[in-house]
């Protein structure tokens, strides 16, 4: 835990933004997506910041990784984190119900919160809805109730997933509106697949449809100073400098992890005498293309096609349209060489878009997931026109 860079400060923001907000922030009620790459901190952050934030301001926060068992549905995952957490409020000398007094000064009595429903039967067929247990903890507990699904996309990859997400939108709206309603039901969602924590937002069909989507605000300058200082703390002398060191973050998707890499490669290769300055940069580019490599070998894998419609994208002047029309099949046939019909090219976008290669940004809109592979595409791109 030592270690960890903790992020209060904007912890402590979104918290309240969820929790009490401004006129320009009441439509994170019904719901906030956050995106980002795999990598760059958004779960630590949720567990080690947000969350005690959250907590910290009174609220109930269940949270649930659904890539901590890919064995079980997501929503099995979902429902059994919201009944872990109805148990412990049961309990009168349970963690949860302890910090529920202590930040609310609520006195319940002897016991725990005493629900009108039986815990095994909540979601089930049969028994108290997701709606009516959350609504009946709101209620008893009079605060906030914060829902946070990490890895969200995933429950939108199967039926039981959808209807889910579709019990919690029920279970929003069956609390939120109500007049002077004690609590919130308050749904985060993050993801690492870009183009699918988007499709959670934008589409009409989707439980959470016209809800916030943002991107994961990344670590940035500070994190950077903060590991310098740790560097120097512990005597290493291959130390690059502040704006040196914040270039080469950037590089790197802003990764901790590639980070880390790249200054310990600084560290054991560095020739004496060398300046550390010179070094890191070339470090980071060649970690930044073989991190590029391995998501453009997929594309090398879905055939010639996928190559031309993501080389049209990588290429766009700001963001790709029109990627069926007439003119796009016919740049498509001079790059491969023979006559593409345009209905050849959906299939292979969806292809592209489940493979997180690129992202729908709207209707007909679409850019590459990743800003550094398409930096890397187009660094080579130009390269070759140079032979």
């Amino acid at each position: 835990m030592a270690n960890i860079y903790r992020r209060p400060a904007l912890a402590s923001q979104m918290s309240q933004q969820l929790l009490h907000p401004g006129v320009l922030d009441e439509g994170l009620r019904s719901g906030l997506f956050l995106s980002g790459l795999r990598r760059t901190g958004k779960t630590t952050f949720l567990i080690n910041d947000l969350v005690p934030a959250l907590e910290a301001e009174g609220a109930i926060v269940i949270y649930v990784d659904l890539w901590s068992d890919t064995q079980r549905s997501p929503a099995s995952l979902i429902l059994a984190a919201v009944k872990k957490t109805l148990a412990e409020l049961e309990q009168p000398g349970s963690a949860a119900l302890r910090q529920l007094k202590r930040v609310s000064g609520a006195d319940f009595g002897a016991f725990g919160l005493k629900f009108g429903f039986k815990l095994e039967s909540v979601g089930e067929p049969g028994g108290a809805t997701l709606a009516h247990a959350l609504a009946e903890v709101v209620d008893k507990a009079k605060t906030n109730v914060v829902l946070i699904v990490d890895e969200v996309q995933h429950a939108i990859t199967s039926d039981e997933g959808n209807r889910m997400l579709l019990a919690l939108k029920a279970a929003r709206d069956a609390v939120n509106p109500r007049p002077n309603t004690p609590g919130y039901v308050i749904f985060v969602g993050t993801g690492s697949h870009r183009a699918l924590v988007g499709e959670l937002t934008a589409r009409r069909n989707q439980a959470f449809a016209g809800a916030t989507s943002v991107s994961y605000p990344v670590l940035g300058e500070d994190y950077i100073a903060h590991l310098l200082e740790r560097l120097s703390a512990e005597g290493f002398s291959a130390r690059p400098s502040l704006d040196v060191a914040v270039q080469a973050f950037r590089a790197l998707g802003n990764r901790p992890e590639e980070m880390i890499k790249a200054l310990r490669q600084l560290h054991f290769h560095l020739p004496s005498g060398s300046n550390p300055d010179e070094h890191l940069p070339v470090i980071a580019n060649t970690l930044r293309s073989t991190a590029a490599d391995l998501e453009l070998m997929k594309l090398e894998q879905l055939g010639g096609l996928a190559t031309a419609i993501f080389d049209r994208i990588a290429c766009a002047d700001g963001d790709a349209r029109g990627l069926f029309s007439a003119e796009s099949a016919a740049a498509y046939s001079a790059a491969l060489g023979r006559d593409v019909r345009i209905e050849e090219a959906q299939p292979v976008v969806n292809e592209m878009m489940a493979t997180n290669l690129i992202m729908r940004k709207g209707h007909g809109v679409y850019g590459v997931t990743d800003p550094f592979v398409q930096e890397i595409w187009l660094e080579r791109k130009s390269l070759e026109g140079k032979l």
